[in-house]
């Protein structure tokens, strides 16, 4: 019950947050999101219905059509997500002038805002757009990848506004959702990015010891076997903060200076070994 209050607690955030957005830099301007949102807005335009209203009538076949797949507590925060964000948005657009009339800085802040309250709703298991739902299960029967299938329907709403709205406006809103894009990410993944670290080396337990008493963080090792010489090695695995990284090279630099080092991204980290 206490996971579920915080969920619904920062649903409504999220979706206020992102109502804000579309009422105070986008809609005012003319400006769209992809997925549903800006179907959304150009048939609100067209049709004169209450923005709100169609939010919830175009994504509710969507999140029923989920229903097997996601179950009842993400239909349920999906739903509640997307009524409390029609509720905001009609709320706002009655009592909250537009911020600016630059299309640039709409765009920019616009996009930021919106994409800062649609994470915070898809990291507490819910979403405001079944345009991924749709993919989804058009991915299963076709060969195209959800990425893929999401980016044909954006590019068809964002030619569709360019028809409506002007050129303009329908290349700001490109940059809109890019912006957005890259803020969902930021809220969903985190900034803290960690470094995921696999070294191969022939010295694996002497390196590993080296990693523990010079960065304080604690290393797994893997046997591997060469592809090329077909003798054994030790793979170090372990996951530091990014500004070791530097560090962590000069050790292994030290130790050997033939280890092969492969480094990825990690966004979240859970344990609490890594956390103390």
């Amino acid at each position: 019950m206490k996971d579920f209050l915080i969920s619904i607690i920062f649903c409504t955030i999220g979706a206020a947050i992102a109502a804000f957005a579309l009422e105070c830099f986008l809609v005012p301007n003319k400006i769209i999101d992809g997925g549903i949102v800006g179907i959304s807005i150009m048939s609100s335009f067209v049709t004169k219905i209450n923005l709100g209203t169609l939010l919830v009538i175009f994504n509710l076949p969507f999140f029923f059509m989920a229903y097997n797949e996601y179950g009842k507590k993400f239909i349920f925060n999906a739903i509640y997500s997307v009524g409390f964000l029609a509720l905001s948005v009609n709320l706002i657009s009655n009592h909250i002038k537009p911020i600016t009339d630059d299309l640039l800085l709409s765009a920019l802040f616009g996009g930021g805002i919106l994409g800062v309250g649609v994470g915070l709703v898809l990291k507490n298991g819910a979403c405001l757009d079944g345009t991924e739902i749709l993919a989804m299960k058009v991915a299963k029967k076709y060969p195209y990848s959800v990425g893929e299938i999401i980016m044909f329907i954006n590019v068809f709403i964002f030619a569709s506004a360019g028809f409506l709205f002007g050129w303009e406006q329908a290349m700001y809103s490109t940059l809109t959702y890019l912006v957005a894009y890259r803020a969902i990410d930021a809220v969903v993944q985190g900034f803290n990015e960690e470094k995921s670290i696999r070294i191969i080396t022939d010295k694996g337990y002497e390196l590993g010891e080296a990693i523990i008493k010079n960065l304080d963080k604690t290393v797994t090792y893997l046997e591997a076997q060469g592809g090329y010489s077909k003798t054994s090695k030790t793979m170090v695995y372990c996951v530091i903060p990014r500004i070791d990284l530097n560090k962590l090279k000069a050790v292994v630099s030290n130790v050997d200076k033939d280890a092969f080092i492969s480094i990825e991204n990690v966004h979240e980290v859970y344990g609490t070994r890594y956390k103390k």
